[in-house]
């Protein structure tokens, strides 16, 4: 059946329904005259009624399919009790609802089901038709169908069941993909904030610790230091005002957009470190090659997080910013020096979550991130980034 069809009948089902009926009704009586026309003096009348009580019982062979086959199968055997040879055509209310009661059952209910009527029917057979020197119209025929339609109808519903089962497996992957992206999603969004928040907050603090020690022994240094506080706070305010403004928009965000900081601001972060009383050195080794958005972000960040580790672990003020560029890779080196017997901040949700993210970002562009105290004293953040990765293998946004 064409799809078109298939939608009519589902359109007019009950009329689908009685139309299906009346063919199968047309048929039974068909294979009942065709039964009577060959085997000599069989009761024609009772066999009629029969074939139609039988085919009337099918109209509730989907809510009652136990006793529908019961009711279809007494029939059957009644019309072969009456001497009729049981064809295809004389069993087709018994063939239906065999076929329907293994669609809708369970497959030891349907064996069971198709086992008792297959009996039946080879008993029938055996012992009441008229042709007894053909065992295999007799006996082997109508056992043979009700064993096909059983068959056919465990089919369907096991056709039934698979289409089901990868449905709902479609449906499982789908959601578990659409919580991984989420889950990927609030770590990001935790990211950015976490390094626009913590980086110029922790500026802000240094200033305003700086700007308090030296209120009383060099009041012009720390008036200085209250007049860059504002600009520190402002860019923190920007930079905050940009990434909530980012997620609430409810579509992609477009060309209009400011684009995501870079290592082509590196010397700003270095001026508003310098600013907080910070002394940052950088040091470029190698050809610096044109980086994807993606990679470029990312070293920034990384060096923005270390920066801010610094103001706010490390026991002295300087740190070194050294960028090395080979053909497949960038390294990623902030030193500074700590006093013996200091304790770094760990990561976790006491500690902090400057190392996580910087890992996480490291990772997530198939780099790798170490960071932990030196032998010969002070403490490094050291990150090695690939440069030959494809900015579209990555599920981070750039923009910021």
């Amino acid at each position: 059946m064409n799809t078109r069809w298939q939608r009519r009948a589902a359109a007019h089902r009950r009329t689908a329904e009685a139309l299906t009926l009346a063919l199968l009704a047309a048929l039974t009586v068909t294979g009942v005259l065709i039964s009577w026309a060959v085997i000599p003096d069989p009761p024609l009348w009772p066999a009629l009624a029969l074939a139609v009580l039988a085919c009337g019982t099918l109209h509730w062979r989907r809510t009652h399919p136990f006793a529908v086959l019961a009711a279809t199968l007494l029939c059957t055997m009644g019309q072969g009790v009456l001497g009729y040879l049981l064809t295809p055509l004389l069993m087709g209310p018994l063939l239906a609802a065999q076929y329907t009661l293994s669609v809708y059952s369970r497959r030891r209910t349907t064996w069971y089901s198709v086992l008792t009527a297959a009996v039946a029917t080879a008993a029938t057979g055996l012992l009441f038709a008229r042709l007894h020197d053909s065992l295999l119209l007799a006996v082997v025929n109508p056992t043979a169908w009700v064993l096909l339609s059983a068959v056919a109808g465990s089919y369907v519903r096991v056709r039934r069941e698979y289409a089901a089962a990868r449905a709902e497996h479609a449906a499982r992957e789908r959601e578990e993909e659409a919580r991984h992206r989420v889950i990927q999603e609030r770590m990001r969004i935790a990211r950015e904030l976490h390094d626009v928040v913590a980086h110029h907050l922790t500026l802000a603090d240094v200033q305003a610790s700086t700007a308090a020690h030296l209120a009383t022994t060099h009041p012009d240094q720390a008036l200085g230091i209250i007049g860059r506080l504002p600009q520190t706070t402002s860019a923190a305010l920007r930079e905050l005002k940009a990434t909530v403004g980012l997620l609430r928009q409810d579509t992609d965000p477009d060309d209009g957009l400011n684009p995501a900081p870079g290592l082509g601001q590196l010397p700003a972060l270095v001026d508003a470190c310098r600013a907080a009383g910070l002394t940052v050195t950088v040091i470029t080794g190698g050809e610096s090659p044109r980086l994807t958005p993606i990679l470029d972000l990312t070293a920034y960040r990384i060096i923005q997080e270390a920066l801010t580790n610094v103001g706010k672990h490390a026991a002295t003020r300087t740190a070194r910013v050294r960028l090395a560029y080979t053909l497949h890779h960038l390294t990623l080196t902030v030193t500074n020096d700590m006093s013996p017997g200091r304790a770094v901040a760990a990561a976790g949700p006491k500690g902090g979550f400057g190392l996580i993210s910087m890992r996480e970002r490291a990772a997530a562009v198939g780099g790798t991130c170490y960071a932990g105290e030196l032998a010969q004293g002070g403490f490094e953040v050291s990150c090695t980034l690939p440069l030959d990765s494809r900015e579209d293998s990555f599920d981070e946004s750039p923009a910021t």
